[in-house]
């Protein structure tokens, strides 16, 4: 039986944002338990010129939800970029998950041949929903995952691959 668009998109965005909120709550744990800022935490990045865990966790959740907003052919919810805590940030992931949870298969299913553009300045891309899914919007969503993953581990959070999982939906 083939994989439908939404069944190769939807549940593994839900997986990431979830696997994510629980990477942050022992991210919490750990910065409570040592006494540390958690804004050590949210302001580390693995090297100078690259983005801190805020917004390789922002960066993540806006992957999530163009993906879902761009198959079913509606606008992407839009989200200031303003959160310096981790529970704004899980908060983000919440509100991300439940847009997606809001979109039906029959809205997605089907646009593989449905045409995405994305507005990067100077230079659009534009794919068709096969193509922006898999060569595209997928990659970027587990790169920025798993960046924040890595950061965190790298600052001694004792999270693993199973973590980085999470439980896929239901």
């Amino acid at each position: 039986m083939p994989i439908s668009m939404f069944q190769a998109s939807i549940p593994a965005c839900l997986q990431m944002l979830s696997a994510l909120s629980g990477v942050l709550d022992k991210a919490a744990a750990h910065a409570a338990a040592r006494k540390v800022e958690p804004s050590v935490l949210l302001n580390a990045r693995l090297y100078p010129d690259m983005f801190p865990l805020v917004r390789q966790v922002q960066l993540t959740a806006d992957f999530a939800k163009g993906i879902g907003a761009r198959l079913a052919g509606v606008e992407p919810p839009k989200y200031p970029d303003t959160e310096t805590t981790i529970d704004e940030l899980k908060a983000r992931l919440a509100k991300t998950a439940d847009f997606l949870k809001g979109l039906k298969p029959a809205q997605i299913d089907g646009s593989e041949t449905r045409e995405i553009t994305i507005p990067i300045p100077n230079q659009p891309l534009t794919f068709n929903g096969q193509s922006y899914l898999v060569h595209f919007a997928l990659p970027n969503l587990y790169f920025h995952a798993t960046t924040a993953y890595d950061i965190l581990r790298h600052c001694g959070v004792e999270i693993g691959k199973r973590d980085y999982m999470g439980a896929p939906p239901a």
